[in-house]
């Protein structure tokens, strides 16, 4: 064993800011701690707060990290400076890996692996101070394990301290969250970091490249980042590291670096912990690192002196309507951008390639979003649940989860049993929390052991909880065949997981359903028939699940042991990923082409095996911002039979009456969520169902479905006019959404006794307006009076006035020589009309609202315009004494 290494300790910076955190923690109990990186929050705070270092009384101290390659370089970092291995006085425990032992004192776990043990104990015996390392990152395990440890905190064991430490951070929004409702909240602490200057070059694209969508990343954006890396290379010294937003831009652009006098490196949270750990390593020769967002916060990279920043991050989303959640490329934070940048000064002066421009700094987020806004929160309520909080109403969470993605997620959790319909956890609803899965993938765990086997549902759960390199190809059973093979450092960590699964799933987790066990590597009994899969109701006893012909462990192929019904490797992958995801079970509409019970299109790429299954299971999926239909990326060959049982509780049964392709359509449907399983016409549908649907065709197509005459027209403009000018007793039915909420008032009994299209065609509308008009108050006998349909000229005729205009005066269109003697405009309802005054032959000549004026003035200019045209015709000096006429200059003499 080394000795404490005292002088490393001494060095770190935030040695000056522990007296005021020892002291806030013995006051308080919880504090923020503010540190920038490189001064030690991570390593000497934890040291200090379990008494190993400084004198301090003895504590039990843990730390939570948000991702594993954190944990263990903590853990690594803090028993070197002990000069010790880690598992003595320190140790650390991710998901799949514990070092650590009886005389541990510091143990530093993930967020998720906290998250769990609160579960099984919620006392958290034992424990003395917990830190939430990087709570600036707002994962939602961390926002999680932050509501419950205050609830704790609340009800137990009011003695347990709680720090919240991060290098960027909201920290008044943390204090209040630590306070929890304390006057001035929890105390902040802050510690003054040792940090070298970084130049900042900014390095934008020449040419401009597309955005990104979903997890596309444009690759001429990445060819500009292997170019920036380059550049940077030949114009600074020191290692190189690079911020990308995934494992798949990693590889493209260490493609791209060949031939580059460094060593390339590539880090994330999937990679090996021999390759993590040669990057956190010093080394003689020069590197390239290439990082996810692992490499942001918690870790020191040696020897870096230069970053090259994509401005790229991926976050969480998903689409409620359709269940596709996925991961999506994002332009980064300002915040994730400092964090950085940081990276290259923590050692030495250096240096930040930005690429993108000053000007787009500015318009760029100010913070990641947190994750509870965006992500699945499936899994969230869940350990809500089961925390005895369903709505999460009680958690002093930093931001509440949206109410629309609770409800979905209680959609989810309710349609796999992991809680009643009221939200409570179900027993098997809390052996699912504790497999450290989505409800989803537990679900698939627990029913697929049951059907296929503990180690084929494992394998195949492996597969699903971390998507296969898109070189794995977009089938399933295939991909399971390659993993089961592989020697690459994805089948490494699938085979540990696998594992790991294999034996959560032989730890009993209160199934709801009796699937029989069936023994490996035997044989499953056949299929359910239709008629056992078609029970719905969650809690009633379930379907059974045993795949077809499921073939031996070794992936043989057994033969069907149902007509139609697929084998072998493709029969469990379809089971499994059917349990998963129900709602996308599909049925081919064609070549290639699927629609998912969810109610969206999917399609394959070409080449694919499955383009000619009948159905498929799709696992993952992804829509483009503006694509009618899903591209799958992983599926598996289903059968009917399969889909009707994994996806049991979207069957339904029933009469479907609506408006589809221009009239109503009626049919008796047997569905499985939007797919149609059998349909036949329908005979009599219920009338309300007719009504329902000849509405919405009059919603959708518009109220021209019904009989108008020119008299109904004018009629409704009559109306129109009246609701604008003295609104009250007089119905608005200038627009349709207006009428049709109405229609019980003027559209009956006819539309009742419709049944098609061409019925609503035999529709007086105009009948049917006047049951509109104010018959009770009296006015409606007003109507002549108010809105006449015709009005009374000097000459004798008798004109119609146009009320069309919606928003205008009625319009009287009257040849010029009519109105002769007219010294006033006629008025409706008090509004002057407006006159357009025509010529002999009909062609508009002059438009007014005051005629006194036109007399005076504009009649002048038309006269002498005119006359020389219409000679025949009448055109007086003085118009207002002349007499009006309908005829020409002969026929007055006569």
């Amino acid at each position: 064993m080394t000795a404490i290494r005292q002088a490393e300790l001494d060095a770190l910076p935030v040695r000056e800011a522990l007296p005021e955190l020892v002291s806030a923690l013995d006051g308080h109990g919880a504090a923020v701690l503010c540190a920038p990186p490189g001064t030690g929050k991570t390593t000497l705070v934890p040291l200090v707060l379990a008494g190993l270092v400084g004198g301090g009384p003895r504590r039990r101290v843990v730390v939570a990290e948000p991702r594993r390659i954190a944990a263990r370089a903590a853990a690594r970092r803090m028993a070197w400076l002990l000069g010790e291995q880690v598992g003595g006085s320190v140790g650390f425990t991710v998901r799949g890996e514990r070092v650590a032992g009886p005389g541990t004192v510091v143990e530093v776990v993930t967020t998720g692996v906290l998250l769990q043990r609160l579960q099984r104990d919620q006392e958290l015996s034992g424990v003395d101070v917990v830190i939430l390392d990087e709570c600036h990152e707002r994962h939602l395990d961390a926002d999680t394990v932050a509501a419950f440890l205050l609830d704790v905190r609340e009800t137990l064991r009011p003695e347990l301290r709680l720090v919240a430490a991060s290098a960027t951070t909201d920290a008044a929004g943390w204090a209040r969250v630590l306070g929890h409702g304390r006057p001035g909240g929890a105390p902040v602490v802050t510690a003054a970091g040792v940090s070298y200057p970084v130049e900042t070059v900014w390095a934008p694209p020449a040419r401009p490249v597309r955005p990104p969508h979903g997890m596309r990343v444009d690759p001429a954006q990445l060819t500009h980042v292997a170019s920036v890396v380059r550049r940077a290379l030949a114009e600074r010294s020191g290692d190189v590291l690079c911020f990308l937003p995934g494992v798949g831009e990693l590889a493209r652009v260490a493609g791209q670096l060949g031939g580059v006098d460094a060593e390339v490196l590539q880090i994330h949270g999937r990679a090996p912990a021999a390759v993590q750990d040669a990057a956190l390593a010093p080394s003689e020769h020069r590197r390239v690192i290439l990082a996810t967002a692992v490499a942001e916060s918690s870790l020191t990279v040696p020897g870096v002196r230069v970053v090259v920043d994509s401005g790229l991050a991926r976050e969480p989303r998903v689409d409620h309507a359709r269940g596709l959640g996925a991961l999506a490329t994002v332009r980064a934070s300002r915040a994730a951008g400092r964090q950085r940048a940081g990276r290259a000064g923590r050692e030495a002066p250096g240096a930040v390639y930005r690429c993108w421009s000053q000007a787009e700094d500015g318009r760029l987020p100010a913070f990641p979003s947190p994750e509870i806004r965006i992500a699945d929160l499936a899994q969230f309520a869940l350990q809500a649940a089961c925390w005895g909080d369903p709505d999460a109403a009680g958690l002093a969470l930093p931001d509440p989860p949206p109410a629309g993605a609770m409800a979905a997620a209680r959609e989810v959790l309710v349609a796999v049993g992991a809680v009643t319909p009221d939200g409570r956890a179900t027993p098997r609803g809390v052996g699912m929390s504790r497999l450290g899965l989505h409800p989803r993938l537990a679900r698939a765990l627990l029913d697929g052991a049951a059907a296929v086997g503990p180690r084929r549902a494992a394998e195949l759960v492996a597969l699903l909880s971390e998507e296969p390199p898109r070189e794995y190809g977009d089938d399933l059973a295939a991909a399971w065949r390659r993993a089961r093979a592989g020697g690459d450092a994805y089948a490494t960590r699938w085979r540990a997981e696998a594992t790991r699964l294999r034996r959560s799933a032989a730890t009993p987790a209160g199934p709801s359903t009796p699937t029989p066990t069936l023994p490996e590597p035997e044989a499953a009994a056949p299929l359910p028939g239709r008629e056992a899969a078609s029970r719905r109701a969650v809690g009633a006893p379930a379907p059974d699940l045993r795949a077809s012909g499921a073939g031996g462990a070794d992936g043989s192929a057994a033969p069907a042991t149902a007509a139609g019904a697929v084998s072998g490797d493709d029969a469990a992958a379809g089971l499994v990923a059917a349990l998963a995801f129900p709602e996308r079970v599909a049925k081919a509409k064609g070549e290639g082409a699927f629609l998912m019970a969810s109610g969206t299109a999917a399609e394959l790429g070409d080449g694919s095996r499955l383009r000619s299954a009948p159905w498929l299971a799709v696992a993952v999926a992804d829509r483009g911002p503006h694509s009618a239909s899903a591209r799958v990326r992983l599926g598996a060959v289903l059968d009917e039979d399969t889909a009707r049982a994994a996806a049991a509780h979207l069957l339904a049964s029933g009469d479907e009456v609506r408006w589809e392709d221009g009239d109503v359509a009626a049919r008796a449907t047997h569905r499985l969520g939007a797919i149609a399983l059998s349909v036949r016409p329908l005979k009599n549908p219920d009338p309300a169902l007719v009504r329902a649907a000849l509405l919405e065709g009059l919603r959708s197509d518009g109220l021209g479905l019904l009989r108008w005459t020119p008299d109904a027209r004018a009629l409704r403009a009559r109306l129109g006019f009246l609701h604008r000018t003295l609104g009250g007793a007089w119905p608005d039915v200038a627009d349709d959404g207006a009428l049709l909420a109405r229609a019980d008032d003027w559209l009956e009994p006819e539309l009742s006794r419709a049944r098609r299209r061409a019925d609503l065609a035999r529709i007086d509308a105009g009948q049917a307006l006047n049951r509109l008009l104010p018959w009770a108050t009296g006015e409606a006998a007003r109507l002549d009076e108010l809105a006449p349909e015709r009005i009374e000229v000097p000459s004798g005729s008798r004109i119609r006035l146009d009320y069309s205009a919606e928003h205008g005066q009625p319009v009287l269109a009257v040849k010029l020589q009519e109105l002769f003697g007219l010294a006033e405009t006629p008025r409706v309802a008090g509004v002057p009309v407006l006159v357009h005054l025509l010529s002999p032959a009909g062609r508009p000549a002059a438009v007014t609202a005051d005629l006194a004026s036109f007399w005076q003035g504009g009649y002048l200019a038309v006269r002498a315009e005119l006359r020389g045209r219409y000679p025949k015709h009448p055109w007086p000096q003085d118009p207002a004494t002349a007499e009006p006429t309908r005829h020409t200059n002969a026929r007055l003499r006569r």
